[in-house]
């Protein structure tokens, strides 16, 4: 989310299509909308392995200026990603959950 007045690249924050959420939808398998947002639910082995995904997450989001709904209870993590300012999906939730996945897949 842009902070203040004026957005920046304001064709990257406008809110999706349903046709255009799908088909990036599409090339993230592990995460469906839910309640309007992009969700995903994560289980680690433990409470250390899933506050250190968070951590790794935070770091993400605070670069990207865009931050997740998110909650954990021990070795849980659910993800829920939208965009405030557009009320809705926007490119930049999609664009954080495929990093998110790398995240896991690296």
């Amino acid at each position: 989310m842009a902070r203040g007045g004026a957005k920046q690249g304001e064709m990257e924050h406008r809110k999706l299509s349903e046709q255009e959420v799908g088909a990036k939808l599409a090339g993230l398998p592990t995460w469906k909308v839910r309640e309007g947002k992009l969700h995903r639910e994560f289980e680690f082995a433990g409470f250390v392995e899933a506050f250190g995904f968070m951590s790794r997450v935070a770091l993400l989001a605070e670069k990207m200026d865009h931050h997740p709904d998110w909650s954990n209870v021990y070795n849980r993590v659910v993800i829920d990603l939208s965009t405030h300012d557009v009320g809705g999906l926007s490119a930049r939730d999609f664009e954080l959950a495929g990093r998110i996945d790398q995240l896991l897949a690296g």
